[in-house]
């Protein structure tokens, strides 16, 4: 089963950091000291995220449309 998500990952001069949303889990966020650290960081949340939802039966949120 492959599942995608979203990560929406920004600058922030205010945290000198690359801060990591995850909108479909709205709650969620990570950040990393460089752009690769954020999407590593991102993907391990994503991840931890997925297990959690599962091993609890909750549904997973719908994931993004990749329709143009």
């Amino acid at each position: 089963m492959t599942i995608h998500y979203s990560m929406d990952i920004r600058w922030s001069e205010e945290d000198q950091a690359f801060l990591v949303k995850l909108p479909e889990f709205p709650d969620c966020q990570t950040h990393g000291e460089s752009y690769e650290e954020a999407v590593k960081n991102g993907r391990e949340v994503l991840e931890l995220l997925i297990e959690t939802y599962l091993a609890e039966g909750r549904p997973l949120p719908p994931q993004p449309s990749t329709a143009a």
